[in-house]
């Protein structure tokens, strides 16, 4: 019985990529109809992305194939689906993050940060938090965690191994002082500060095991021997699992803050990931009169509040959870250890290692900082954007030169580089989401869904969005938040037309509750990049993601009823949401 649970365990995505098309095939064939039809493609799609069972870009094709084959649409119509203008978006946003990432740029930013925010506790996993989400804006959250996470454990461990030199010296000079060496009590032993620095040091495994000498002493070049290890006294043994317990849980709570912060910072811009720039392509098609209504502008109005409040509570709650309250001493008020010098240090060194901020580096910034102002001005709402007098033209990212020499230089950019870290599978699943919006509406399915769902207009809208706001939160932890708003959306949409509710009403908050996967390691990449260093259970991350994705729906919900009600007219049913069908082009 084991050997064949176990031949089935291994073969499951087989199993599930055979038998799911047969388990719902009665659907078309029974019920009939284009809304049946497009139903069996859009269950079999969700099934294949929530199991993973093939990869996500190739599940993303599906409608490519089946939806004309199943007379919903023309096969020309689904293509375009796969090229709109919310992916160029996208490209181009990637575009600008890879260059980034070649050259360094992100980690110089992250780093001089840090050395402006300090080393002491609350302060450095603040700096950690804001960096990461900072990054996160513009960059992916996965190459954030990614660069932040190690310069975070390389802090700590120095911060570890001084406190614990420190302890040591601490209980050497008082041996000396007991024996009678004539040191002052209150000075400190000189020779500790004004030896060679190369054979003083002292090397922890982790601080985890027992500190050990790692250079032998030496006189005129000869090596003498070592006097016998001194057996550890319970008192140095107690204070050593102290500081262990001591920095393993502000490792905990450091490793957290970063792979949070990188979820929650992506959502305060339009391309910082991909669920964004869904809920815009899904907008667009399915209220083409919507006026651009979620631009670059808007958006950033809407969700930059939202993500500065919810990156200072998710602080404060990890602060809680793993520093404790006492703030004198997590701020350094009055303190002034040998432990923050070389923790400044360590990152010092790092930013010194980037040398001087080269031309590529400058060209880069100078581009990113046009690009985020083209943005923002390209359809402000308040005024008329450049987009109304001027085409749109792609900045030659991959043409200014590195520098000014004499022979031809090289560029910024290189394909080689564009083709090894652009994300091509995300354009095939976002473009198999919008694929699937089409059909739905298409085929008829989006209005039979919509007056299915009328008998929910008896219940409060604030209701309504904070179910489904749980609900999406809760989906998104064992699902891509890609997936989970490509599925999600297109049925939101036709609820809220059906109810006479202002679609942004739920559309809004679930996208961006989409990318609040706390809890689980599986749940998002810098959630697995943490996870992987060894450090944090899943129990870690489930008790502390739990609370953070109850305080992230609420958060969202109170910003939604109230600055997101006024800049977008929540508390009415506009003209442009008044569609029944979508024309087709």
């Amino acid at each position: 019985m084991v050997v064949c649970l176990t031949g089935l365990w291994r073969y499951r995505n087989y199993l599930v990529i055979f038998l799911t098309p047969l388990l719902i095939l009665p659907l078309p064939i029974i019920v009939g109809g284009p809304e049946a039809s497009c139903g069996y493609v859009i269950i079999l799609t969700a099934v294949y992305w929530c199991t993973e069972c093939m990869p996500l870009a190739v599940t993303g094709l599906l409608p490519v194939i089946l939806f004309p084959m199943m007379g919903i649409m023309e096969s020309s119509e689904v293509c375009t689906q796969y090229m709109k203008d919310s992916n160029m978006l996208f490209v181009g946003g990637l575009l600008m993050a890879t260059a980034v990432e070649h050259w360094n740029l992100h980690k110089r930013i992250a780093l001089r940060v840090l050395l402006l925010v300090g080393v002491k506790p609350a302060l450095l996993m603040m700096g950690f938090m804001g960096t990461t989400a900072f990054l996160s804006m513009w960059i992916g959250n996965t190459a954030s965690t990614a660069m932040m996470l190690p310069i975070s454990n390389a802090v700590l461990k120095q911060l570890c191994d001084t406190e614990a030199q420190a302890e040591e010296r601490e209980v050497d000079l008082i041996s000396l002082r007991g024996a009678g060496t004539g040191i002052p009590k209150g000075q400190d032993n000189q020779a500790f500060d004004m030896g060679d620095k190369e054979n003083s040091i002292t090397i922890y495994d982790g601080c985890t095991t027992k500190c050990t000498k790692d250079v032998k002493p030496m006189k005129n070049g000869i090596q003498l021997e070592q006097e016998p290890e001194v057996e550890e006294s319970p008192e140095a043994r107690e204070r050593r699992l102290k500081r262990e317990a001591k920095y393993l849980k502000l490792d905990k709570g450091m490793s957290l803050s970063v792979c949070y912060s990188a979820s929650i910072g992506g959502t305060a811009t339009l391309t910082g990931t991909a669920p964004n720039l869904i809920l815009k392509g899904q907008v667009d098609e399915l209220f083409p009169g919507n006026g651009d209504i979620i631009n670059f502008a808007s958006w950033f109005g809407f969700s930059f509040p939202n993500m500065v409040l919810m990156l200072i509570i998710s602080w404060l709650w990890l602060q809680f959870m793993y520093l404790g309250c006492n703030m004198k001493k997590l701020f350094g008020c009055g303190t002034n250890k040998d432990g923050d010098k070389e923790a400044y240090r360590v990152i010092k060194n790092e930013y010194k290692k980037l040398g001087s901020v080269s031309f590529a580096e400058g060209c880069i910034l100078v581009l990113f900082v046009l690009l985020v102002l083209l943005w923002f001005t390209r359809e402000p709402g308040f005024m008329p954007g450049w987009a109304a007098v001027l085409f749109n033209k792609d900045k030659p990212v991959c043409l200014v030169p590195v520098g000014m020499p004499l022979k031809a230089p090289p560029t910024l950019l290189n394909w080689d580089v564009v083709h090894k870290k652009m994300p091509w599978n995300i354009l095939l699943l976002v473009g198999g989401g919008f694929a699937l919006a089409r059909g739905s509406e298409t085929s008829g399915l989006s209005q039979w869904l919509g007056e299915s769902l009328a008998p929910l207009q008896s219940i409060p809208p604030v209701a309504i969005s904070f179910l489904l706001s749980l609900l999406i939160a809760t989906f998104t932890e064992c699902s891509s938040n890609v997936a989970t708003t490509t599925l999600f959306l297109p049925i939101l949409a036709s609820m809220a037309v059906a109810i006479k509710l202002h679609p942004l009403y739920v559309m809004l908050p679930c996208t961006i509750c989409a990318s609040l996967a706390f809890m689980l390691p599986v749940a998002t990449p810098p959630n697995a990049i943490a996870f992987s260093y060894g450090n944090l259970k899943v129990m870690d991350m489930a008790k502390a993601g739990f609370v953070l994705n109850i305080i992230g729906v609420i958060t969202i919900n109170i910003a939604l009823n109230t600055w997101g009600t006024a800049m977008f007219n929540l508390n009415t049913f506009p003209d442009w949401a008044n569609v029944t069908t979508i024309p087709t082009p």
